[in-house]
């Protein structure tokens, strides 16, 4: 067999000629293949910034998803920077975390709602203000770093909802109160405290303050159920209702919370619900 270098040259140059074509559809194949994983990424990554999280200004993954779950499917919601929110940069004590709303600036609320995207439990209260300002201070338990949401039912049939972040080591949720660790609560199960503070030259309404004793369970520790006030009412002197508190359990052990008002109540004011366990609320608060 004669060995020619013209044809191995030849088939080389050929073979060199194809690989080449082969490498150059390789690459306007893959470009045209990457480029639609590019676009998507795009597209997802704009989701993710928007769409996804429904427009939230905090970025909350969760937000779309408790949308569904606590309102109507056709309800409308918009973030309104209107709401004020005041929580603690950090909450050094996840079990007591502060917080104060006032939505007065929404005009008139039908009903309040507060929700926190990570809790275990991510209703806190529902609050109707009736007589009462739509404003309230509590405390609260937080099991990790979280947005905290106040929406606000307008008489536009909008829910108008503020935020606010709050850092937090955590495990709020998940770990046994005061009173049930050393079980001291029977002694003292829904014992109110309160009184009723006029306007000052720092506040320009009337405040009614009020605390009741309860071990507020959240029914995540082992071996102790859920065990909570259900639902407070505030009445005047005519028996006339002056706001509706319907607490859930990450709202704090004992709670305390602070009701505003334009002007002073008929007094005395009354207090009267119930907890889960059908256990009464009735109080008479001091002025």
């Amino acid at each position: 067999m004669k060995f020619s270098s013209r044809n191995y040259l030849d088939r080389e140059t050929r073979a060199l000629e194809l690989f080449t074509r082969l490498i150059a559809g390789a690459c306007i194949v893959a470009g045209s293949v990457l480029a639609v994983p590019a676009t998507a990424a795009t597209a997802e990554l704009g989701a993710v910034q928007g769409d996804l999280t429904g427009g939230d200004p905090l970025g909350s993954m969760q937000w779309p998803d408790m949308k569904g779950q606590f309102f109507d499917a056709n309800a409308k919601t918009v973030f309104d920077s209107r709401i004020k929110v005041t929580v603690p940069l950090f909450a050094e004590d996840a079990m007591n975390v502060p917080v104060s709303f006032d939505a007065s600036a929404v005009g008139k609320v039908k009903k309040i709602v507060v929700l926190v995207d990570r809790n275990p439990i991510r209703k806190v209260l529902e609050f109707i203000p009736e007589k009462a300002k739509p404003s309230l201070n509590f405390r609260f338990k937080l099991e990790q770093a979280s947005p905290i949401r106040i929406a606000a039912l307008g008489e536009d049939n909008v829910w108008h909802v503020g935020y606010a972040f709050i850092e937090a080591a955590g495990g709020g949720c998940t770990v046994p109160g005061a009173t049930r660790a050393d079980g001291s609560w029977p002694q003292t199960l829904n014992k109110v405290a309160g009184k009723m503070f006029d306007a000052n030259q720092l506040r320009n309404d009337a405040r009614l303050r009020v605390q009741v004793s309860h071990p507020m369970d959240t029914g995540l520790v082992a071996g102790v159920p859920a065990f909570y006030i259900e639902e407070m009412v505030l009445q005047d002197k005519n028996r006339q209702v002056l706001a509706r508190l319907y607490p859930f359990e990450p709202v704090s052990e004992n709670p305390l919370f602070s009701f505003d008002f334009d002007k002073k109540p008929l007094g005395p004011v009354s207090l009267v619900g119930r907890d889960n366990n059908g256990n009464r609320i009735d109080a008479k608060v001091t002025q």
